[in-house]
């Protein structure tokens, strides 16, 4: 059941963090006429800082070291950014996909690959460190 909660607070901290970055990338894409890349690099940062912080406080309520941790999720995008970077052109500019489609499968990607990364290697050893006895 612990498990479980801690996978629903990851769910909702990422919708948030999701609506984030899809705001951010509607803004600069629709309004603003920004490359699609920065559209997309801005939002994706956006809810990453957003994510973070909500998740190491609430979801794996870690005590641990924060700029370890942080230093470790910077790992997992230096590979996803430019994976899912390229990942979006080829859907988008190669296939013809739209940009909103293109966007939700990164999300989605994200999500799962992120939730996986953090709980057994980011949080690993400082799971529920930060929790109030």
């Amino acid at each position: 059941m612990k498990e479980f909660l801690r996978f629903a607070k990851f769910t909702f901290f990422s919708i948030s963090a999701g609506l984030i970055e899809i705001a951010t990338f509607t803004v600069l894409n629709e309004f603003i006429r920004a490359p699609y890349w920065i559209s997309y690099l801005c939002g994706l940062v956006l809810s990453v800082l957003w994510n973070f912080t909500l998740n190491r406080k609430f979801t794996f309520q870690s005590a641990g070291n924060v700029p370890e941790a942080m230093m470790k999720v910077a790992l997992y995008y230096l590979v996803f950014t430019p994976a899912s970077t390229m990942l979006e052109h080829w859907l988008t500019a190669g296939l013809g996909i739209n940009e909103y489609i293109a966007t939700a499968v990164n999300m989605i990607l994200n999500f799962t690959t992120e939730f996986l990364y953090q709980r057994y290697y980011v949080f690993a050893s400082t799971i529920d460190t930060g929790k109030k006895q």
